[in-house]
This record gives structure tokens, sequence and C-alpha cells, in this order.
């Protein structure tokens, strides 16, 4: 089953907001099959438990997943104190959405929005590694030293990056076209890359997320996703749940033997 917490799942079926859903599981007045829940942390689960709020049974929120092409300008939370436009504001729809991950607001492309909790936090997971796509318009000409330096991972304030496929589309004096493909989701991770070589990212956009592109949404539109690229996204990030990781030190004892 799966469970997420009570104050959220009321929230999402519009009771209240995620605060007062809290105060309500508090003052006794919200049951789950029947038995009272007056106490947190407290889970349950929407599409299987009967969940009830003064005698009043909620109904589970439809599930609901869009991919936008984003604009510049637009940001990926579901407020901004500077008044900017928020993602969530451009699918006019009665559910709750929030943005799986985020762009920056100078960046454009690819984003999913839904109200689905698990299968979002399973796609902004580390763990599950789904690939996205982007095309990078960069100041300047690349040469072969910096592309290896990419494709092999290059030094951050967190770490080393993992490898990267990245190819040049078009290279000239004065800039080139760049397309890369990352699978981890670090802040501004593109542009922090791309500096660590030298070069000055110009345009960003992200094209793919795993396989699904933007063939056919304009810029500032969108799309329901299709039942098979909801269950692509699914069976992907179930597929990794599943995946065992040998731990680090057998890791290291599997490299020696190998090197030796």
């Amino acid at each position: 089953m799966a469970k997420n917490r009570l104050q959220r799942i009321l929230a999402a079926a519009g009771v209240a907001s995620r605060r007062k859903c809290e105060e309500l599981i508090l003052e006794g007045v919200v049951r789950v099959n029947r038995k009272v829940v007056d106490s947190l942390p407290a889970f349950a689960d929407a599409d299987v438990d009967v969940i009830t709020v003064h005698g009043k049974r909620i109904q589970a929120e439809k599930k609901v997943y869009f991919l936008l092409n984003k604009p510049r300008g637009v940001i990926c939370t579901n407020s901004d104190p500077q008044g900017r436009r928020i993602a969530v504001d451009m699918i006019p729809v009665k559910e709750r959405l929030f943005c799986v991950g985020r762009l920056d607001a100078d960046t454009t492309g690819a984003i999913i929005l839904t109200n689905d909790n698990e299968l979002a936090n399973r796609l902004t997971h580390p763990r599950y590694e789904l690939p996205k796509t982007y095309e990078i318009l960069v100041k300047g000409s690349i040469g072969p030293e910096s592309l290896e330096k990419l494709k092999k991972g290059v030094w951050l304030s967190e770490g080393k990056t993992q490898r990267s496929g990245i190819k040049v589309i078009k290279r000239g004096p004065e800039e080139s076209l760049l397309e890369m493909t990352i699978k981890q989701g670090r802040n501004r991770q593109v542009r922090r890359m791309l500096l660590r070589v030298g070069l000055k990212v110009k345009r960003l956009k992200r094209t793919k997320i795993g396989v699904i592109t933007l063939h056919g949404i304009g810029v500032g539109n969108f799309k329901p996703l299709t039942p098979k690229q909801i269950s692509y996204l699914k069976n992907t990030t179930e597929a990794a749940a599943v995946k065992p990781k040998l731990p680090r030190k057998a890791v290291r004892k599997r490299t020696r033997k190998f090197n030796k």
C-alpha cells in the first residue's frame, strides 16, 4: 500500500490547508477505517482506507499528470514572494499540482506537474537516476578536452558529478550548440558543469525526461501525459527501487580484484 501523511491526504482532498488538517487530526475529528486518529505523525492510503472528517468521508483526489514546456521567467515553486509567474498556474485544473523537481527561472523546457506524491518522490530521489536531456547554447567553441571532462564528470562543491552523455550539435568560434544528458539533479548542475570547463551558458532548455519529449508542445503550452508515459515513469522508478546495490566495501573489493 502507498502510505502518505494523513494531513497531506486531507489537504489534497480539499479539506483545508495542511496546517489546519494537522489541527483537525489533533482535535480527534478524523477517523481512518472507523478508528479515531488524534496524534501525529499519522499515515494512510487514500486509495484503500476509509477516511472521514466530522463523520463525512473524503474523496481521494484523482491523480493527474502533465508535461509543461516552461517558458523563461516562470518559477517552479507553488508561490513566489516577488510575484513572478509560477508554473502551476499555467495548467488550469481543480487539482492541487506541484512541479516534479525544478527548472530555474532562466531555464526553459520540459517539466512534469502532478498531484501524485509517491511518483514525484521517486522521480526526484537521487537513487532512481532518471536521465534528463538538455539543449545548451554556450558562448565560444568547445574543444575535445572539455568534452571529455564533461563526459567523465567534473568536480563541484558537492563532489564529482556522474558520467554524462554529451555531443556537439553545432560548433562555431562565437557559440556552440550542445546536447547533454545527465542523471543527477543538483542545483543548476548543467550551468555549473559547463562553467567548470570555462563555458558560459547563453540558453538552456530541457528537451527530454527519460524518453518523454516536448514533441508537439509549444513554449508555454502543456499536455496530459499519456497512460503509456505514466506507466513508463512508474515502471522505470519501480525497477530502480528493487535493483540491488552493492555495499561500498564490496564495490571496492570487486574493483581491486578486476584491476589485478
